[in-house]
Order: C-alpha cells, then sequence, then structure tokens
C-alpha cells in the first residue's frame, strides 16, 4: 500500500519538469502522427461524440450499432451480428436481450437450424433508431467538413482498405 500523501491544492498530475501534452492536432498528435496512433485517437473522439449525443435516449453506440447493421441485414444470427458490428459474441448476446426486452427487436427461429434465431428490428426500434440516427446525422456532417466529395471517397476508400488489411479475407 503507497504511503503518498495528497498534494495540496494539487491542479494537475503532472510534475513540473514534463512536457505538457499537446492538444489533438498538434505533435504527434496532429499530422506528423503515426497512423495507427491518429486512427484511435479520431476513433475514441467520434466514438465520446456519438455517445453523448445519444444519451438522452439512453443507447449506447454498441446498441446503435446492433440496431444499424439489424435494419441493414434483417434476420441475421447473433453470431453474423457480432462480426458485423465488430463486438464480442457475448457482448451482442447481452445487447440483444436488451433490444428484445426493451421491444426494439424480435427473434425468431432459424427455419432449418433450430439452435439459430434471427433477429428483426420491430416498428418501436426502427423509431429508435430513427432517434438514434437524427442525433448523429450532424455529427456525421461535421467529419466531412472541409472535404470535396471526391476526398471523402479517398478517405471513405482508404478506411475499407485498413479494414480490409485487418480481415482474412483478400480484397476483391
Amino acid at each position: 500500500m503507497s504511503k503518498r500523501t495528497p498534494a495540496a491544492g494539487k491542479e494537475n498530475d503532472t510534475p513540473r519538469n514534463s512536457p505538457a501534452i499537446p492538444e489533438p492536432g498538434q505533435g504527434k498528435r496532429g499530422e506528423e502522427g503515426y497512423l495507427g496512433y491518429l486512427l484511435r485517437q479520431a476513433s475514441a473522439a467520434h466514438r465520446l461524440r456519438m455517445e453523448r449525443a445519444m444519451a438522452d435516449v439512453g443507447v449506447t453506440l454498441p446498441q446503435f450499432l446492433v440496431l444499424t447493421m439489424l435494419r441493414a441485414y434483417p434476420g441475421i444470427s447473433n453470431a453474423d451480428l457480432a462480426r458485423l458490428t465488430m463486438l464480442t459474441p457475448q457482448t451482442v448476446s447481452v445487447i440483444v436481450t436488451n433490444l428484445e426486452r426493451s421491444g426494439a427487436i424480435t427473434r425468431r427461429p432459424h427455419a432449418v437450424h433450430g439452435r439459430i434465431q434471427h433477429i428483426d428490428v420491430t416498428p418501436e426500434g426502427s423509431a429508435l433508431l430513427a432517434a438514434c440516427r437524427e442525433r448523429s446525422g450532424g455529427i456525421e456532417q461535421d467529419l466531412l467538413e472541409g472535404f470535396s466529395p471526391k476526398e471523402e471517397e479517398v478517405v471513405r476508400r482508404w478506411l475499407v482498405h485498413v479494414a480490409r488489411l485487418g480481415s482474412d479475407k483478400p480484397a476483391p
């Protein structure tokens, strides 16, 4: 157990001799930074904005992802949903149970495989998803601010390229 005593009037945890941590966009947190770090930094900032935007409707970002993918690919299984949302099967199982309990989705048995259940978005879930999209639309537009349509196309192509590098499947 530590015998440290709290500093009186402590304004921050950085010792006086340590360099100042740069703001996003400066130093290694800016254009001279490593791409992997910049991706992680951007992802964290985006996630925080999305979570704040949807807090008033009581939806988390993982729940929003699940509803979005269920709407895009109706009737998919939990396993497919986990792959699409990049969440663990256990996390998806909890999210699906909670969304089902709230009436946002329903499950139905697979026609052939008894243990597999298809998941569908209910009208209540569609309304919830619409409310989430309304809140996230401005954030999506902010991401594109200052970019031409051609630049947006390049960014989207690059992000897909990065995602494919992490998959086992070759690019088409």
